[in-house]
């Protein structure tokens, strides 16, 4: 009587057992394909942490080393301005000449003037962003020393934000916190809730200067893509 009993109770539980499993699984399979794809926004403006300013200077003329002595002068008198307002030795590096013979231009047509082109240019690297950009703001001083500092797309002035691996994890943190509470509001209007993660990516990172009048202002943005499984 006591087997009985005992084999009975052995069945009973294995019943209840299996009727658990097959709950379990049932549930999964319903709930298997119930599932959001999110994305996450994480955005800050910041001040660029490097600049990077080459001077250009031009001399035109028929003797070649006139045109050197003229150049070095040039270079030696912009070295002392930078020097003179804060800028360091070794923030500054000197490019050689590039001389440019008009006469030899394979598509020269009619005579220039004079031959010879030479084109010199001073770089300046520093992390200092606010003292440069104070003295490009008085760069019309080299002028009073009959130094014309050549304008265009070579001499273009470029902001960077070199820090952007420190603050890259707040704002993956953040880009997730922002993607699961769009997560949880999606789930309230389908009468349900945000389960586990089953799917996310290390986000898309950019970096774009603010506005065309503010290079010096950059603009981080992240983006994250987080899919997560519900339930009721």
């Amino acid at each position: 009587m006591m087997n009985r009993m005992k084999e009975a109770a052995i069945i009973a539980i294995g019943i209840i057992g299996l009727g658990m499993c097959i709950k379990s699984g049932m549930n999964d399979f319903v709930n298997k394909d119930r599932r959001v794809t999110v994305k996450g926004l994480s955005e800050r403006e910041v001040e660029a942490d490097k600049v990077t300013w080459p001077i250009q200077t031009k001399e035109l003329g028929d003797n070649l080393p006139l045109l050197y002595d003229r150049i070095s002068e040039t270079t030696g008198k912009v070295k002392t301005f930078l020097r003179q307002n804060g800028i360091s030795e070794s923030e500054i590096s000197v490019g050689a000449p590039v001389v440019i013979d008009l006469n030899a231009e394979q598509y020269g047509s009619d005579r220039h003037k004079y031959r010879y082109n030479i084109t010199s240019t001073i770089t300046v690297t520093s992390r200092n962003v606010k003292r440069v950009r104070s003295i490009i703001a008085r760069q019309g001083e080299l002028l009073r020393q009959g130094i014309a500092v050549v304008d265009g797309y070579a001499g273009r002035v470029e902001y960077e934000y070199v820090s952007f691996q420190k603050i890259k994890p707040k704002m993956m943190e953040e880009a997730i916190r922002n993607a699961e509470k769009t997560a949880q509001q999606f789930a309230e209007n389908s009468n349900s809730r945000p389960d586990k993660i089953m799917t996310a990516d290390q986000g898309q990172f950019s970096i774009s200067d603010r506005d065309s009048n503010t290079p010096y202002i950059k603009k981080l943005r992240v983006v994250t893509t987080v899919t997560y499984s519900l339930k009721d």
